[in-house]
């Protein structure tokens, strides 16, 4: 038996999904609110649960499947089994199938919490965590700017002594986080030239901190790692590549940062730092991706990139923490009757 409350973290497998529960996860397990949490007992081990059904059901709306455990690998099926969690956080929507059922197969034991909009009733679930730009509304609903991103105190602790060596170089120090191709937009070779012709105009008294995502085409990758070379700056892409990933460190210790506009993962991630931030235009748009922006510049943490770089102040953006709060609100409300 466990102090403190067990927490499943649920997904498909895809990394940035799984990101976003396990930073739930880590943002309730900080001193302050695992000190509230103490007297809570569990009998089940936390851990990363990944789901991937396969089969016919996966054509149905995620509140249709009449058989969810029945679509998933038999070793996969074993994971859904007692000692049940006393609180579920899932992300992705194959995962809302097990969502819906998760209080049922608990006998109620289970607090489930469901991020992003689910689109299916609300009723399933105990908490939903949408972004704010989703537009989802209900009593259960939590919504949040971006995305839910934490990084504790010791990551970035570790982060600045295995790369402390950054602040080396003089300058100013700018992370330039370049994401890729979605569904509403497209990082062209046209925006890549507009955005390497700035950089090179901005580099004379800056040092750049240049990281690419796996959506990122790959000619555009290897323009910006050639960028890299020609003005000594930093660029990571993977560790196969490039070594040990030094994002956090870039994150913590850059004074600015450049994003694309096609991630909200990647505008909370410079929000929770306080770092001022530059959204860089793609091809392409969407009314739901013009909320996000517009609440991140609504916020004081963003502008649109005008062809400058500066710097201003406003308070770190730390959503999964207020997430996290409403757990722990919704966890001692469930323990006290019991």
């Amino acid at each position: 038996m466990s102090i403190g409350p067990s927490v499943w973290c649920v997904a498909d497998g895809r990394a940035g999904i799984l990101n976003q529960t396990k930073a739930l996860a880590a943002a309730l397990a900080e001193p302050e609110r695992a000190a509230k949490l103490a007297h809570i007992r569990s009998d089940a081990a936390s851990q990363d649960v990944i789901l991937q059904p396969q089969g016919f059901q996966l054509m149905l709306r995620p509140d249709l499947w009449p058989m969810p455990l029945s679509a998933l690998p038999a070793e996969q099926r074993k994971l859904l089994t007692p000692p049940w969690p006393d609180v579920w956080i899932a992300a992705g929507r194959r995962s809302i199938p097990y969502s819906r059922v998760m209080r049922k197969l608990s006998g109620d034991k289970t607090l489930v919490v469901q991020t992003q909009d689910p689109k299916v009733s609300l009723s399933s679930f105990d908490l939903v965590i949408p972004p704010e730009h989703d537009a989802v509304a209900g009593t259960n609903v939590l919504s949040i700017l971006g995305s839910p991103v934490w990084f504790s105190s010791e990551r970035i602790g570790g982060a600045k002594q295995q790369f402390g060596h950054l602040l080396n170089a003089a300058g100013q120090k700018v992370l330039v986080s370049l994401g890729g191709d979605s569904k509403t937009h497209r990082f062209t070779e046209a925006r890549a030239a507009a955005i390497e012709a700035d950089l090179r105009r901005l580099a004379d008294d800056r040092k750049f901190w240049i990281t690419v995502s796996r959506r990122t085409p790959e000619a555009i990758r290897n323009r910006f790692r050639k960028l890299a070379t020609e003005l000594d700056a930093v660029f990571w892409e993977s560790e196969q590549r490039d070594g040990p990933n030094p994002y956090v460190a870039f994150l913590s210790l850059c004074d600015a940062a450049l994003v694309t506009e096609d991630s909200a993962n990647m505008l909370a991630d410079p929000a929770f730092f306080a770092k001022p931030i530059h959204v860089l235009k793609l091809e392409g748009s969407s009314p739901r991706f013009d909320r996000l922006h517009q609440g991140f510049i609504a916020a004081g943490a963003a502008r649109w990139f005008d062809g400058g770089i500066q710097t201003w102040a406003y308070q770190p953006i730390r959503e999964a923490a207020r997430a996290a709060d409403e757990i722990v609100r919704l966890l001692l409300k469930r323990h006290a009757n019991r």
